[in-house]
């Protein structure tokens, strides 16, 4: 059976464990990743040297990094089917899942480790305004962008950008700080909430 590695706290295994529960594929998820289980043991980093998660194992096949995983899978096992047809769509599509790897989680680490996972050395209060600030600037981009209309982030149809997309959106709206307004946003995130696949991992509190 395919088997994802990497716990579902992480916002990238939840990333590649929503596409596959979107196809209707089976998969084992083992936990990898602290506080659970160390991926700097031999044993996976011989999977993947940065020990990091997700890792895919698919057979004798091994992938690492999240965004590859997607595609795979969608080509794999969802014959395409969660990204448009139309090359310029596809294009689109994969612009946002970027957009939400590189760009809008490129703040969101501190406020996390501060308010959420307390660690310590998380304490700055300056840096954590700053973080959240510097957050609040990048959501504002996704929000101008879904209020224009549309259903979806790209197009007409469900893709993987609207898994990236709402994943993001709900660290953001589960992460307790005081946030600012994002109306399109909240109900974008909403209708995302409401998919069967998506209950798993928009239907809790954990960033």
């Amino acid at each position: 059976m395919l088997k994802i590695l990497g716990r579902v706290t992480s916002i990238n295994v939840r990333k590649v464990l929503w596409a596959l529960d979107e196809l209707g594929t089976g998969y084992e998820q083992q936990d990898w990743g602290m506080p659970l289980r160390d991926p700097k043991v031999p044993e996976f980093l011989a999977l993947n040297p940065n020990g990091q998660v997700p890792v895919l194992l698919d057979g004798d096949f091994v992938l690492w990094e999240s965004i590859a995983i997607l595609g795979y899978v969608n080509q794999v096992y969802g014959k395409g089917g969660l990204m448009p047809a139309a090359a310029d769509q596809q294009a689109l599509a994969m612009q946002w899942v970027l957009w939400q790897n590189n760009e809008m989680g490129s703040h969101w680490g501190y406020p996390l480790m501060s308010i959420v996972r307390k660690q310590p050395g998380f304490d700055d209060p300056h840096k954590l305004a700053a973080n959240i600030a510097a957050w609040t600037v990048k959501m504002e981009i996704i929000e101008a962008h879904l209020a224009r209309g549309g259903a979806f982030v790209v197009g007409d149809s469900f893709s993987l950008a609207d898994i990236a997309i709402a994943l993001g959106l709900h660290r953001w709206f589960a992460t307790p700080f005081d946030h600012a307004p994002m109306p399109a946003a909240e109900a974008y995130y909403r209708r995302m909430a409401a998919r069967p696949a998506a209950r798993a991992w928009l239907g809790s509190d954990t960033p």
